[in-house]
């Protein structure tokens, strides 16, 4: 997949790292407000095997307060100039359902994946920017805004909606222009923790789409609720369901810590090889 100039090789499964650059994110670890924070985050993922940064300026946990756009802009502008000055070589996603925010950023940056949570429901215009930039675009299920989710998960089938909800959308994106699509089920999202479970058991139905899967479930509810802990103490959840995700098919794992990520695809590549 080409991202600009570069190349994203996503013949086998890639890490993308979470870089908030917000003061509210579900998950502390991940949150990075000023310069050296992100730098150090940044260095850390991309030396540990990270093949895509992941910049988000407006947190999307249950109950979040709503960003300006302008505030939104400065944080993922602040992100992704570290990105750009310490790892040139990293694809950047921009973790945004704003269209002026991303096509701002990369009127400036140049080409970014962007990684639209409400898969064009809440600014149907970042499907334009997307086209006009010719990026990739990644496409997640979700219904309602980051406030009002978790009051949506009233699912005949949770299952057959995702599907049904990617073949329209995916219908609509190739008529707008845009050609480069990947896929997220959106874990967590409008989504109970069975449902969340009953969605990954059945992540490989996904691949009829013939499109690259993102599998973001890094120490969500759906994790610690289970475990009965706290996002802090989930990591060895992550990696249990990060294996079932490759499993599932996934290409993209979204994770808050790149190095047990990079050691799961690792493990299971070679677990695939093994076997054949």
């Amino acid at each position: 997949m080409k991202v600009g100039e570069q190349t994203l090789d996503l013949s086998r499964p890639v890490a993308m790292t979470i870089v908030n650059v917000t003061p509210d994110s579900f998950f502390a670890g991940s949150r990075s407000m000023h310069i050296d924070e992100i730098t150090m985050r940044v260095e850390e993922a991309v030396g540990w095997g990270a093949k895509i940064i992941d910049v988000g300026g407006y947190s999307s946990r249950p109950g979040a307060e709503d960003v300006s756009v302008d505030e939104e802009v400065d944080r993922v502008m602040t992100g992704v100039e570290v990105v750009r000055a310490k790892a040139p070589g990293v694809v950047v996603s921009l973790d945004t359902f704003r269209s002026e925010v991303a096509a701002k950023v990369i009127k400036r940056f140049g080409a970014c994946i962007i990684n639209d949570i409400s898969g064009g429901q809440i600014d149907p215009e970042i499907f334009d920017v997307a086209a006009k930039f010719r990026v990739p675009y990644i496409l997640m299920h979700m219904r309602g805004t980051p406030k009002t989710m978790q009051e949506m998960t009233d699912y005949q089938d949770i299952v057959a909606d995702v599907k049904d909800f990617f073949a329209e959308k995916i219908e609509f994106l190739r008529s707008r222009g845009v050609d480069d699509i990947i896929l997220d089920p959106g874990f967590g999202f409008a989504k109970t923790t069975p449902q969340n479970f009953r969605l990954l058991a059945q992540l490989r139905q996904l691949q009829k789409f013939e499109l690259p899967i993102l599998a973001g479930i890094s120490r969500k509810s759906m994790i610690y609720n289970v475990l009965e802990s706290t996002p802090v103490e989930a990591l060895s959840g992550t990696a249990a369901l990060n294996w079932a995700c490759l499993q599932g098919g996934a290409n993209i794992l979204r994770v808050h810590d790149t190095l047990a990520a990079v050691e799961v695809i690792k493990l299971h590549n070679y677990y695939k090889n093994v076997n054949g």
